[in-house]
């Protein structure tokens, strides 16, 4: 049941979307499952009309699909859109990383680096949700110094996305074990200040998972 004491300055429309939102890209709400009204309302302490209002809204961003006389589903995901996504993260992180090179401050890669370090202890330690994290904001916080607010927006839609991949197939990607190594590259490259050294480290960065999701991907899915 929905918090409402914390959040009851919001409307409640925006609350149950963000809760159901936040479930299907975590996956608490796997792809393919059913999202009926009244199960949702109840589980949440709500009516059907705000229920209803947000799978409309999640239906339009991609993450529920409405099938006439078979309901609404949390929408299925492929290699394809993984792929899709990851080509889309190349280009903007790459972009990312060359518009810092040279120009973050010494406090913000000092506040990079540790973010890198916690993700490192987060694998060591196989603690997956700390995992996903960190990767998520070591990402982020790049784009964030950028400084360019079209770029950000652009790349917190993309993160959302990505942000679904990452809980749905983070244990079984063995690939995210070699990211601490990269993201220290990544740090080394925004230091030493050449933007397309920086821009080509962190493009290479996620065109090596791309590669991995298409070779192995589809073994995973069929495991799902």
């Amino acid at each position: 049941m929905l918090n409402f004491d914390l959040q009851n300055h919001r409307p409640l429309r925006e609350i149950v979307y963000e809760q159901l939102k936040r479930q299907i890209l975590t996956g608490r709400i796997t792809p393919g499952t059913r999202m009926m009204e009244v199960e949702l309302a109840e589980e949440m302490g709500v009516s059907r009309t705000p229920v209803r209002e947000a799978i409309r809204k999640l239906e339009k961003e991609g993450l529920v699909t409405i099938e006439p006389r078979r309901g609404a589903y949390a929408s299925d995901i492929s290699v394809r859109d993984m792929v899709d996504t990851l080509e889309v993260r190349e280009d903007l992180e790459g972009l990312a990383a060359a518009l810092v090179a040279g120009r973050m401050t010494e406090e913000q890669i000092d506040e990079l680096t540790r973010i890198a370090k916690n993700y490192s202890s987060a694998i060591k330690n196989s603690e997956t949700e700390k995992m996903i994290h960190y990767d998520e904001q070591f990402h982020r916080y790049i784009v964030a110094c950028s400084g360019n607010k079209t770029l950000v927006q652009i790349s917190e839609t993309v993160q959302e996305l990505a942000l679904r991949f990452r809980y749905l197939f983070y244990d079984d990607f063995s690939r995210y074990e070699n990211m601490p190594v990269e993201h220290r590259q990544i740090i080394e490259a925004i230091k030493g200040g050449d933007a397309e050294t920086a821009r080509t480290t962190a493009d290479n960065h996620v065109k090596r998972l791309k590669e991995f999701v298409i070779q192995e991907g589809e073994a995973v899915f069929n495991h799902q």
